[in-house]
């Protein structure tokens, strides 16, 4: 068991090191849509690359899946076969949000530095295919909203 600290400065460690192994920007929050964001996920029992739809405005949040919705095949078939669609996905504060995503599908723990680099490995390639999937579909993503 770890104090608080020291599960910080792990935390800090494993994204520093993320950082060191493979630079370069990612997209993330820099979609141009309010609420509509890629995101890395690490803790100790999981490794995620997420797009999480949370906007305030429900009725925008609902649009925006069922565009994803209906780019799941091409999704599937050409970037992300083992991609995850959760429309009613809760976080650990409680919050209920669209999120699409591809989980780690080995032993993972923040705290266990043995499972960082395959963690590392699955966090390039896949968002780098998710990266890629929006930027093929960024025009059609956003009709959902902006026509």
């Amino acid at each position: 068991m770890f104090s608080k600290e020291e599960a910080a400065q792990l935390r800090k460690e494993f994204w520093t090191n993320f950082g060191k192994s493979f630079p370069r920007k990612w997209l993330l929050y820099n979609t141009k849509i309010k609420g509509f964001s890629f995101k890395f996920v690490a803790d100790k029992k999981q490794a995620l690359v997420c797009l999480d739809i949370e906007s305030y405005d429900p009725i925008k949040n609902e649009l925006l899946y069922e565009q994803l919705v209906d780019l799941k095949s091409v999704l599937k078939e050409q970037y992300l076969p083992s991609i995850i669609f959760d429309k009613q996905y809760q976080l650990e504060n409680g919050k209920i949000i669209h999120r699409i995503y591809v989980a780690h599908n080995q032993i993972f723990n923040i705290h266990n530095k043995n499972t960082w680099q395959a963690a590392y490995e699955f966090f390039y390639k896949n968002m780098h295919q998710f990266e890629e999937f929006y930027e093929d579909f960024e025009d059609f993503i956003k009709r959902a909203i902006y026509e």
